[in-house]
């Protein structure tokens, strides 16, 4: 699998003034691009075409289907990419901008349980949680939740590396230092795919849309690395899709601690500079030559 990156609409040069010391100097410089992105579902009810306006969520231009398709999975409107049809955006429409637009058609005879979700699905790109109904109502339940786990032992050298490999993929971060990265490894560090934006769990839907694009899901033999910090959306979005182990170079929050053990996962933050907090350690989790 590959390292997909964002495409060049992801970054927008403008004209700047530097400042240092006592000195100016006008220059160019790179900034994240960051538009809107509208959600829509289409689907059958007794032979009649039903559209459904999800989500608008502040996004980075790429990789749009991916969010959406991983959006709607991560939410527990659909549970496999056998409920798919067709993922598009639409034509030209009128005072529109169509590529700011996904809809997901899904297959006949499945009708989401859209009213289950109890949701305002109004969310942007800095926050995950508000906006929703309640917390509760975020605890979607994942379809790998009952999956038989395996131990699974990383070494002490590998986690210690996942960090600076995260970073070295990031082309869009080193260009403009606004951009959140998910990437998921295997347990011998190599990555796996990695996907980018201005949102962090937009980058994660992202990631989950691609591989449940490319029948990957569970991720349960995967190690998820997040650029920035943990929250209890990017766990709820990580035991949807089955992982057991997320690492972030940031700090988890109290509700990602909480929901971590609630599902079981392993969660470890501040990762970088050879140390890392463990804060909750999976059942069939294990360091090797940590004392």
């Amino acid at each position: 699998m590959k390292a997909h990156l964002l495409s060049n609409k992801s970054v927008k040069q403008i004209e700047i003034v530097k400042v240092k010391d006592n000195n100016s100097l006008p220059c160019t410089d790179d900034i994240s691009v960051e538009e809107p992105l509208e959600i829509r579902i289409s689907y059958e009810v007794a032979g009649k075409k039903e559209h459904k306006n999800i989500s608008v969520t502040m996004r980075t231009p790429g990789n749009d289907r991916e969010l959406a398709v991983g959006f709607l999975f991560t939410e527990g409107i659909i549970s496999s990419r056998q409920q798919i049809k067709n993922v598009y955006s639409p034509e030209a429409e009128c005072s529109r901008n169509s590529d700011n637009i996904v809809i997901v058609e899904l297959i006949e005879d499945f009708v989401p349980e859209l009213m289950k979700t109890e949701r305002n699905f109004y969310t942007t790109s800095s926050c995950g949680v508000c906006g929703k109904g309640s917390i509760e109502s975020i605890r979607t339940v994942s379809p790998f939740l009952h999956q038989e786990k395996e131990d699974i032992i990383i070494s002490l050298e590998t986690l210690y590396q996942l960090s600076e490999k995260l970073k070295s993929f990031q082309n869009n971060f080193s260009a403009t230092g606004g951009i959140h990265a998910s990437g998921i490894f295997d347990v011998n560090g190599n990555l796996l795919a990695l996907r980018e934006d201005v949102g962090r769990h937009n980058a994660l839907d992202k990631l989950i849309g691609h591989t449940l694009f490319t029948g990957l899901l569970p991720l349960n033999d995967t190690i998820l690395v997040l650029s920035g910090r943990a929250s209890f959306e990017l766990i709820q979005k990580a035991a949807m899709a089955g992982i057991t182990i997320v690492t972030a170079i940031g700090a988890p929050s109290s509700l990602a601690v909480d929901l971590a053990k609630e599902f079981d996962i392993t969660l470890i933050g501040f990762l970088r500079d050879n140390r890392f907090n463990i804060y909750h350690s999976g059942s069939c989790f294990k360091i090797e030559n940590l004392l």
